[in-house]
């Protein structure tokens, strides 16, 4: 059964108002399950206990893990009480299910301050006046590529459509491909990537009446320029979040299309995901010197640069202890914030961008956090301040497919079937053409917005 029709029957937690016993203790699920990051917010935990007399139960999910999660604790009555790290479909996913406890995500954006957060998450995470989850951090979604590459071929940056597919050519040979993008089925980063194009040429997944639109041609367009980066030009067979990575890593492609977590390994300070390219040998820090970093796109079809990336949020769900959970959130956007961003600030950028008596302190702080796992550096001091400029400005003005549109439920079904990351992976893989590709993925999510009527 899917999730998105979990609420179909009388299931705990689903509906009416539940009557939670105060115990001062709450069951927390992150989304930041990586080792290094539980650590980190395994810290910020024991000083919430010590300072508040609360206790904490800290359980690190997979991402792609959460939406079976959910559904099975909620049929057994025994969902957590807070959600950290929650995506924008899962959010409006569980929201579409009764599952969310909206009030307490309101009283705490009021109690912070709504003017300290940035509108756009505001606006993302919102059903009208309406809080579903407290917006926390977001990555956005860039394109890396070997300037000094670029330099040597006289070519643009990849930031336009034709100077992406001019360069994806132009450098495929001697050994090389041209680009490294992800085609994997099964996994939401291809969808990512796919929307990061597809709003560039103004490529909508869905109307505000509820018309789904990937067979139009400004869609049908973004299938085909896809098809020729991934399957022309770039590395044979299905490509996933870390081949990706890896082959450009290496060296053996001249771009990636990827999120800015990737920014840390980048600079070599992650052991398990060092650069490997010949010049890396003798230099850590060879790929982030010698990568320029593109962060918006535009397509012939669009109307302008756009910018895509994921708003993560801070969820209570509907059987919640209220006040517990809303002193925790509150103490993890004030007093626990910049260690939960500065765990990993080159995908945690604030979107509380400071407190009311100082309105700009997050984000002189994200600027100077440590980047890395196994060595850390201070991210001012590994990239110039006009990049970080540019992360900074990028989470204010972000585009998402169907949520704008009021179509938050879609957008988290289609994060649960993946639809769109199946016709491309069928098209990259030779067995449809893009044309084809578009009208099975506007089929399959036109069926899947079906059930949610």
């Amino acid at each position: 059964m899917s999730a998105v029709v979990l609420c179909a029957g009388l299931l705990p937690g689903c509906s009416g108002e539940t009557n939670v016993t105060p115990d001062d203790r709450i069951t927390v699920w992150s989304l930041e399950n990586l080792p290094p990051r539980m650590a980190a917010t395994e810290e910020i935990v024991a000083r919430f206990e010590e300072e508040t007399g609360i206790e904490v139960e800290l359980v690190g999910v997979a991402e792609n893990q959460l939406p079976q999660m959910v559904m099975s604790a909620a049929a057994a009555g025994d969902l957590p009480d807070v959600i950290g790290a929650v995506t924008l479909g899962q959010v409006w996913q569980m929201y579409a299910n009764d599952l969310l406890d909206t009030d307490v995500a309101g009283d705490v954006v009021r109690a912070l301050g709504t003017d300290t957060f940035t509108p756009d998450a505001l606006h993302l995470t919102g059903d009208g006046d309406r809080r579903l989850a407290v917006p926390s951090d977001a990555w956005l979604q860039l394109v890396v590529y070997r300037a000094d590459r670029f330099r040597q071929a006289g070519l643009p940056a990849p930031d336009t459509y034709r100077n992406l597919l001019r360069a994806a050519e132009e450098l495929d040979g001697d050994g090389r491909v041209g680009v490294s993008l992800a085609t994997d089925p099964g996994d939401v980063a291809t969808q990512q990537s796919f929307e990061d194009l597809a709003l560039a040429n103004d490529c909508e997944m869905v109307r505000a009446n509820g018309d789904v639109t990937l067979d139009t041609p400004a869609c049908r367009r973004t299938f085909a320029v896809y098809d020729a980066l991934a399957r022309e030009h770039g590395a044979p067979g299905t490509q996933t979040v870390d081949s990706t990575r890896a082959t450009y890593f290496s060296g053996s492609s001249s771009v990636l299309v990827w999120s800015s977590f990737v920014l840390d390994e980048l600079a070599g300070l992650r052991e398990d995901a060092l650069p490997s390219c010949p010049e890396c040998a003798d230099d850590r820090g060879f790929l982030a010197e010698n990568s320029g970093i593109v962060t918006t796109l535009e397509g012939p079809d669009g109307t302008g640069p756009t910018q895509f990336g994921e708003v993560t949020s801070w969820a209570v769900t509907r059987t919640a202890e209220t006040r517990a959970s809303r002193t925790f959130v509150e103490y993890m956007m004030g007093e626990g914030y910049e260690d939960w961003f500065g765990m990993a600030p080159e995908g945690k950028i604030p979107v509380r961008t400071g407190t009311p008596d100082d309105p700009g302190g997050f984000l002189r702080a994200w600027r100077s956090s440590s980047l890395g796992v196994d060595r850390r550096e201070p991210m001012d001091r590994v990239y110039p301040p006009e990049l970080l400029d540019r992360l900074a400005d990028g989470v204010t003005e972000m585009r998402r497919w169907g949520i704008t549109q009021g179509q938050g439920p879609l957008v988290g079904a289609t994060g649960g079937e993946l639809p769109v990351p199946k016709a491309i992976g069928a098209m990259t893989s030779g067995q449809l053409s893009p044309d084809e590709a578009a009208r099975d993925a506007d089929e399959e999510v036109s069926a899947l917005r079906d059930s949610l009527r």
